[in-house]
């Protein structure tokens, strides 16, 4: 997940506070030493206790496929770092708008590819990309005037309203009446099952 680093115009500097809560990192900022919960991105201890800092949309992809549609791209190159050992599979992608929060299991998301829902009443889908079972999305489904209704066709996603086709790495429609139009990409973040009870224990669970 990513927040911007920002509050009322102030620009902070965080560090990794070294302990865990929630069994979840936590952060402290270098002018008053609040701590900060890493997933909710707020202070839970300090001066600045209760406040937030902003999600920013994010995809996750692997390296070979972000360079595919981003061949320019500078990355930190840490040489002799152990691999991650988090199974994407056992993960949800969890989508917060407003005070609604949705979560969605990544293996009921690949039995349908696609979820199309609501969160906040803001339609919504979350997306597998079919050419890559390891980079999903999570993207607007309002285009204008236009509602999509998203579903997996070949290597491609196809609106079933007006059968416009989309690239599933950046939402833009290649084909149809939608041709040219691009799909707003919306925060989401991973997060363990149990980890999302922990710090959501009201939010929804999606199931196909």
């Amino acid at each position: 997940m990513v927040h911007r680093r920002e509050i009322n115009g102030q620009e902070i500097v965080l560090g990794n506070q070294g302990a865990l809560w929630g069994n979840a990192m936590t952060w402290f900022d270098h002018d008053t030493g609040s701590v900060w919960s890493q997933p909710l991105g707020e202070a839970i201890a300090g001066p600045r206790k209760g406040e937030r800092l902003e999600i920013l949309p994010v995809s996750l992809a692997q390296w070979s496929t972000w360079l595919s549609t981003h061949p320019d791209t500078l990355a930190l190159d840490a040489p002799g770092m152990p691999s991650g050992g988090f199974r994407l599979d056992d993960m949800s992608i969890v989508v917060e708008l407003e005070d609604d929060i949705v979560a969605f299991p990544i293996k009921d998301l690949r039995t349908v590819g696609i979820a199309n829902d609501e969160v906040a009443g803001v339609p919504v889908a979350v997306v597998i990309d079919p050419n890559d079972d390891q980079r999903w999305s999570v993207y607007s489904r309002v285009l204008d005037d236009h509602t999509v209704d998203l579903a997996v066709e070949g290597s491609t996603i196809v609106d079933r309203n007006s059968g416009s086709h989309f690239d599933p790495r950046i939402g833009r429609a290649v084909d149809g009446p939608l041709e040219g139009q691009v799909l707003d990409l919306l925060p989401g973040f991973t997060s363990f099952p149990r980890d999302y009870l922990t710090f959501w224990p009201d939010g929804r669970v999606w199931r196909p």
